[in-house]
């Protein structure tokens, strides 16, 4: 059964549809934007064979033409060359102010094509159609958008919200299964900062999850859509609880920089990011073995690293120091107390992270 779950922004609430053959509201969700004349299609070479003509059908249902921008897929292209490409593509195909951008794919596209979007003409509306568990569940919702800089992921983009999101659960068919793990990393984040109801259904539905069984993951999808949406609705540019979203991050973002964003999926650097700030936690006496031995078996039971022999340590403290996350040059945590519940720390020395980096490390 399909819901709606609302973003409750005000004059900017938008709603995100989520169910088994959602994507079909596309025509009805874009006629209701009032937009006119073309829609910019951004996907990647990975989606776009599979969805695109599709997605272009039910654009042009809605009465507009479509202009496509297929990007090349991965995390390296996450970068300022590609929204220089998007809004080529655009500028081609006759796209203006009374235009609309619609993005196909993962954590990627969405961010891309949500930070073209708000740079296209000083910003046109979009809507986002994400196709991975860790876009549906995560970076789709909230309007961060934007790219990575060498030195940092992320530091390079704006808060630009869509108009819409439809999470079709039927796209996910397709997904590959190192997708599928790497998206429940968010998902068991979720569980952490906010309910451990959810953490311990995803304990117990592991096999049912990474068996393809989507009604498994109508749950964990709607209950993580539901924790965004309360959260940036309560603080949208992240002044203050939005920060609880960012946990295990200040350590995954790190890892993508020090690896060049070619090593890990997003989710999967998340998951050894949260290994090492439930080290750290330990450390601060904050949880007890068992939370960090309970949470470590939650990652490995979806097949994903929880430990990283080869983590250059003194890179990634560097890399951590340039993190948009930092304020006057002080790092801020996001550290658990409980499965369920989480706190800010800015208190902690570079000793203290050196040596959750070195537990992870040695941890394998």
């Amino acid at each position: 059964m399909a819901v709606i779950i609302t973003v409750a922004l005000g004059e900017r609430s938008y709603p995100i549809h989520l169910g088994a053959g959602v994507l079909d509201r596309l025509p009805e969700t874009l006629r209701g934007l009032g937009v006119k004349g073309a829609a910019g299609l951004v996907t990647d070479d990975n989606v776009g064979p599979l969805y695109a003509a599709r997605v272009e059908g039910l654009i042009r249902e809605a009465g507009l033409r479509c202009v496509t921008h297929v990007m090349p897929a991965g995390e390296e292209q996450k970068r300022l060359t590609a929204i220089e490409a998007i809004c080529g593509t655009f500028l081609d195909g006759g796209l203006d102010r009374s235009s609309v951008v619609v993005a196909l794919g993962g954590g990627v596209v969405g961010d891309v094509a949500g930070f073209a979007a708000s740079a296209f003409m000083r910003g046109v509306p979009f809507v986002q159609i994400p196709t991975t568990v860790v876009a549906q569940v995560d970076s789709s919702v909230g309007g961060k958008t934007g790219v990575n800089h060498p030195r940092g992921k992320n530091t390079i983009g704006a808060f630009h919200q869509p108009r819409a999101v439809i999470i079709d659960l039927n796209l996910l068919r397709t997904l590959p299964d190192r997708e599928l793990r790497a998206g429940m990393a968010e998902v068991i984040k979720h569980g952490v900062i906010a309910d451990a109801d959810l953490f311990a259904y995803v304990e117990r539905h592991s096999a049912a999850i990474l068996g393809g069984d989507l009604e498994a993951l109508v749950y964990p999808i709607r209950r993580s859509c539901e924790i965004k949406a309360a959260v940036v609705a309560a603080d949208e540019t992240e002044q203050g609880p939005r920060a609880n979203l960012n946990y295990g991050h200040t350590f995954g973002h790190a890892f993508e920089a020090v690896t060049g964003y070619g090593h890990f999926l997003h989710g999967e650097a998340v998951a050894v990011g949260m290994c090492a700030a439930g080290a750290l936690a330990r450390l601060l006496d904050m949880v007890d073995d068992a939370f960090v031995a309970r949470q470590r078996a939650c990652c490995a039971a979806y097949g994903l690293p929880t430990v990283w022999p080869e983590l250059p340590v003194e890179a990634t403290i560097a890399a951590m120091r340039k993190d948009k996350k930092a304020r006057a040059g002080a790092l801020k945590f996001v550290l658990p107390c409980a499965i369920g519940q989480v706190v800010h720390r800015t208190d902690v020395t570079e000793d203290q992270v050196r040596a959750a980096l070195e537990a992870v490390r040695a941890s394998a």
